[in-house]
């Protein structure tokens, strides 16, 4: 099984381990790419004021840009534990323990605008990309989906097992999933206490971290899509397969009422 998840605009400083090897992340076969984005982002970061500008930065901000500037040296640290945010806070890494991070390391991989996939214990430094960054002020440069697309599309389609896909759009938009059975878009909706069903905007990425840390606990090798929908059934999650076709998943979320810090505090249905 494999989990997409996208990345988050926040880092987490610091880290303890030597700078990148482009090769050694997940997918090497997308070190190419990996090296050109990374050339062109630290030529970009040689100039401030074009950088604040193709990054989609505000002056306060610039620290980013002096990030970049030294990504080829900086310090690195575990992919889960770097990135921050709503999705990571909820997916919680540091309280994984031993077998939670076996199951991550053979299933997670995040999808980076930096680096392509990468896998959820590969060393990263910490960076400023975004998937509607560019890469240029130049026109006509080329765009990261231009880049990125075909590539991480390759490395998808040349899988056969059971694919889960979290990522925002605009990150699928930078490898499209291959059309196949097994191979899954996941939607998060939010069911009032009428019953009523609809789309969940901010608390989205709150429900994929706590989905996707629910699998990591379980420790479950999941094959196939029946067998994800077992587990699901089994375990008390509302997971079907969406109406508008067998590639796209439905997981629909409790919405506590007049708490929306807590709307998706508990994921599975009541019993």
């Amino acid at each position: 099984m494999l989990i997409l998840l996208p990345p988050s605009e926040t880092k987490r400083d610091g880290g303890a381990g030597a700078p990148v090897d482009l090769g050694s992340l997940f997918a090497p076969e997308l070190a190419p790419v990996r090296r050109e984005v990374l050339s062109a982002l630290t030529e970009l970061s040689a100039d401030r004021e074009a950088s604040l500008r193709a990054l989609k930065l505000g002056p306060k901000q610039s620290a980013e840009v002096d990030r970049n500037r030294g990504i080829a040296g900086a310090p690195t640290m575990r992919a889960l534990e770097r990135y921050t945010g709503v999705l990571y806070d909820a997916l919680d890494a540091a309280a994984l323990d031993e077998r939670g991070w076996e199951a991550a390391s053979r299933s997670v991989v995040v999808h980076s605008a930096l680096f392509g996939l990468v896998g959820a214990t590969d060393l990263i430094p910490a960076y400023r990309l975004s998937f509607d960054s560019r890469l240029s002020l130049e026109r006509g440069a080329p765009s990261l989906k231009k880049r990125w697309s075909g590539p991480v599309a390759s490395v998808l389609a040349g899988r056969g097992d059971l694919v889960l896909d979290l990522r925002s759009e605009g990150y699928a938009a930078l490898g499209p999933l291959p059309d196949r059975e097994g191979a899954h878009y996941v939607r998060i909706l939010a069911r009032d206490d009428s019953g009523a069903v609809r789309a969940l905007n901010h608390f989205n990425k709150q429900a994929k971290g706590l989905f996707t840390r629910a699998l990591l606990d379980a420790g479950v090798d999941l094959r196939t899509t029946n067998d994800l929908l077992d587990w699901a059934r089994a375990e008390g999650y509302d997971l079907t397969l969406s109406d508008h076709g067998s590639r796209e998943l439905r997981l629909v979320v409790p919405e506590v009422s007049g708490e929306p810090g807590k709307l998706l505090a508990v994921l599975r249905m009541a019993s």
